[in-house]
């Protein structure tokens, strides 16, 4: 409580007729709060991402509503995808606990205001005495009390505990959400590196074929005398090669499977997801400003909580250099019958006020504080690195982004110059016109190129998610007062008006 304040009280104190109550007094000192005012810390705020101007092709001009609802894994329209993220949301045993530790912190947050209240308490009691021996008569005796007692939060103590656990529910509340965006996340990353494997493994099935029917015509054309029998080593060399790899596909894609079976929540033996066609849409997604980023981050949300825990811990601390008030009172009756308990001339009252002060700690409460503050330090510093490592995030998703966009386009070109090169190797050899070695070449160097674009394609839907996940997935902190309304459109985050999905 500052000097002014309790001059204030002062005189309102001497004005008063005679000596006030102990009620009085305490209904005057009620709100001293000791702990500092809390501020939310400062962090370096950059007017735009660095990355955001070279990324064209990535940003498109229109809205992407869908990211504002926080059901951003239906940008990328796969039915499927939908449908197992509705599963993680309830299944996932990640985010069951985060759900329970919420639940939890809830809770206490309820304990921890209810000690703002009196606790009334109800006693009762019943005896019946009498000598051993006989000789008197056995006597009833029976009683019953009504207690109240209350600690007034003169210094706000109680007050800064309420405070304390309401910031730690809502850090809780931003961890369940950080568990639902990394629960989901892994899951479309997994959902589509299986769907680029399948394709790879279709494109492997449409490349065996193929060196199956360039291996038969080698051996023919050798047994005809007219090719020699390491054209049909090198082709049987090629055809053994692709079927291993597709072994080792098959494999990868077992195993993203059961990733995925664990992240819906259940075993991998009860989990089955067929081949299906793959569409490797890429979104575009609006990033805003690097400030909305404060309250759609649920990790930097609840770092800014931890920072509004331990802001109020320092005043409980402080709270201990104070006197602590209580009061109580009481109604009780005794009597030798249960109805004459009610009689007003066998009821007492009574009322009291204790006042406990420590006097000589050796210092104990001044390191308490000082323990406080240096924890409230570190948790705005931890608070401030999160921030950081936030911004980086986003500007290294928004370089991976631009970058996979264009390798896209070359590999792309890359791959249809391979095609024809090997067309036109296979058509030369049955000519007679070139050897088998550089039919082989071709071959390897056409199938590379394929495998090479569809990895490009995976790769640059994986950098969506992640781009989605460094902006926090369209969450926001409701209790920031701030929504996703106020950011800034698709259309004002996009760098270029004629960028867009491809």
């Amino acid at each position: 409580m500052n000097e002014a304040a309790m001059t204030h009280r002062q005189r309102i104190l001497s004005h008063l007729p005679g000596r006030p109550s102990a009620l009085v007094l305490a209904a005057l000192l009620a709100g001293c709060a000791v702990g500092p005012a809390y501020q939310v810390p400062s962090a370096a705020l950059p007017a735009g991402w660095k990355e955001q101007k070279t990324a064209e092709g990535w940003l498109p001009a229109a809205p992407a509503d869908a990211l504002d609802r926080g059901e951003w894994w239906k940008l990328f329209g796969d039915a499927t995808l939908d449908e197992l993220a509705a599963r993680v949301q309830v299944s996932n045993q990640n985010i069951a606990a985060a759900v329970a530790n919420y639940a939890q912190a809830q809770a206490l947050v309820r304990g921890e205001r209810a000690a703002l209240f009196p606790t009334v308490s109800l006693d009762g009691s019943g005896r019946r005495s009498g000598n051993i021996g006989g000789t008197s008569n056995a006597a009833n005796a029976f009683s019953a009390t009504l207690g109240v007692d209350w600690a007034p939060d003169v210094w706000g103590r109680l007050r800064q505990a309420v405070s304390s656990a309401q910031a730690n529910a809502q850090a809780s509340e931003a961890d369940l959400a950080s568990a639902r965006l990394s629960a989901v996340g892994d899951l479309a990353t997994n959902y589509f590196s299986l769907r680029e494997a399948d394709a790879e493994i279709a494109l492997l099935d449409q490349t065996i074929e193929g060196y199956q029917r360039a291996f038969e015509i080698t051996s023919n054309r050798y047994r005809a005398g007219i090719a020699a029998q390491t054209d049909v080593l090198q082709a049987q060399t090629q055809l053994v090669n692709a079927q291993a790899e597709r072994v080792g596909l098959q494999r990868t894609r077992a195993t993203l499977e059961h990733a995925i079976a664990m992240l819906v929540g259940v075993a991998p033996a009860d989990f089955s997801l067929p081949a299906a066609q793959w569409t490797p849409t890429v979104p575009g997604i609006p990033t805003g400003v690097p400030s909305t980023l404060l309250q759609r981050r649920p990790d930097i949300a609840a770092a800014e909580r931890a920072v509004a825990a331990a802001n109020a811990q320092i005043g409980i601390a402080r709270s201990a250099y104070f006197p602590n008030f209580g009061l109580s009172a009481s109604v009780g009756s005794s009597a030798s019958r249960v109805k004459d308990l009610f009689n007003a001339s066998n009821t007492l009252w009574a009322l009291g006020l204790s006042v406990a002060q420590v006097v000589f700690d050796a210092g104990a409460i001044g390191a308490t504080v000082d323990s406080a503050k240096a924890a409230h330090e570190a948790s705005v510093a931890r608070y401030r690195q999160t921030v950081l490592t936030a911004f980086q995030a986003v500007e290294d998703q928004l370089t991976a982004g631009a970058a996979l966009a264009q390798q896209e386009g070359l590999r792309r070109e890359a791959s249809a110059a391979a095609d024809k090169t090997e067309q036109q190797l296979l058509n030369r050899y049955r000519a007679a016109q070139v050897s088998y070695t550089e039919v082989v070449t071709a071959q390897a160097a056409a199938l590379g190129a394929r495998r090479t674009l569809a990895q490009l394609q995976v790769n640059r839907q994986t950098a969506a998610v992640a781009l989605i996940q460094a902006l926090g997935g369209g969450w926001h902190a409701g209790w920031a007062g701030e929504t996703l309304s106020s950011a800034p459109s698709a259309a004002q985050a996009a760098p270029s008006p004629q960028s867009g999905v491809k």
